[in-house]
């Protein structure tokens, strides 16, 4: 079985902001604990998102490097292209 080591973090908010979320996080039957979890894991998940598009991106443009917007085709390439 794998050792999962967990962090305890402390986050500094306003009471009524406090309240606010015990409350919604009672209606939808978790903890303010949960939310903020959730919110961390969706937030780090993003990033990986964010790198991931970040590299095809850069792979794309590694493909298209010799791509000149000003090299068009004649008119007749392009009838002879629709054929």
């Amino acid at each position: 079985m794998k050792n999962i080591t967990v962090k305890n973090i402390t986050v500094t908010v306003d009471d009524e902001t406090y309240r606010r979320a015990r409350i919604k996080a009672a209606e939808n039957d978790t903890s303010v604990s949960a939310v903020v979890k959730r919110l961390l894991n969706d937030y780090a998940a993003e990033e990986d998102e964010f790198d991931r598009l970040w590299r095809k991106e850069q792979e794309l443009r590694r493909q298209i490097r010799d791509f000149n917007g000003g090299d068009r085709p004649s008119r007749d390439e392009m009838y002879e292209r629709r054929r």
